[in-house]
């Protein structure tokens, strides 16, 4: 941080104690916030990308002939779907993470495999990407009987069909949806503060819970962080979505 705006936020804090942005002037309390800043564009970033690789995958099984697989899928759905994801996190983190396996580098403390990250990253990709099944299922949906009937009929196989000619023309109808769906999730990463994942809404209570001056501040800061990250998320994907647009195709 540049001294000019460390000595500016420390004079506020001085002239006005209850908005003390200590976070931008002390070194300790900087480097915190980077760190949440860290955590949270990872879980966002790796949870989006899983929970589109899902929705894909399950959007194709639900169409499979197999009945078995589409029960699962649907019971898949409905599970994620129909339960809180807070609820889902302490489901993961407490009740399956007793049975990860651990290692031990010192030979006396046990490391599970799979950290509180790990747990967050997994629920929340699974709880955005049964939604993202139902979006990707609709905009398969929407594809003309007479497009699928064509690839058939030029010997592409239900695979190949699904991914060359189906899931492309698919995708540019579910992007709204889908760009609802991830902004959603992307402010639902928050909820990984109830197993402790230290993003930035857990370092910012860190900070206010040992700084009680610097709760205003630190709030501030979460909405106007959330608003930017928020917002770029949704312009990328409007740019996206004029750039796979089809002239007289789609929604």
């Amino acid at each position: 941080m540049p001294e000019f705006i460390a000595d500016f936020f420390r004079q506020l804090a001085e002239d006005h104690p209850r908005w003390n942005f200590i976070f931008f002037y002390e070194p300790v309390e900087i480097q915190r916030v980077l760190s949440g800043i860290g955590v949270t564009l990872q879980l966002s970033i790796v949870c989006l990308i899983l929970s589109v690789v899902i929705g894909i995958i399950g959007a194709w099984l639900q169409g499979s002939p197999i009945k078995w697989l589409r029960n699962i899928v649907q019971g898949y759905i409905q599970f994620f779907r129909n339960t809180p994801p807070v609820v889902q996190l302490l489901f993961f983190y407490f009740a399956l993470g007793q049975f990860t396996p651990t290692y031990s580098p010192d030979g006396w403390l046990e490391i599970p495999w799979i950290s509180n990250v790990g747990w967050a990253i997994i629920s929340l990709s699974f709880f955005a990407g049964a939604f993202n099944v139902e979006i990707f299922r609709a905009g398969i949906e929407s594809v003309p009987d007479s497009t699928k009937e064509a690839a058939e009929a030029l010997g592409y196989s239900r695979m190949k069909s699904y991914i060359y000619i189906i899931l492309p023309l698919a995708f540019r109808v579910s992007l709204p949806a889908l760009n609802n769906n991830l902004v959603n999730l992307v402010k639902t990463t928050t909820q990984a503060i109830a197993i402790a994942v230290p993003e930035l809404l857990y370092q910012c209570v860190t900070i206010w819970n040992n700084y009680p001056s610097a709760q205003y501040p630190a709030m501030l800061f979460l909405f106007v962080f959330y608003i930017g990250l928020v917002g770029l998320i949704v312009m990328g994907m409007n740019r996206w979505e004029r750039q796979l647009k089809i002239p007289g195709y789609g929604v």
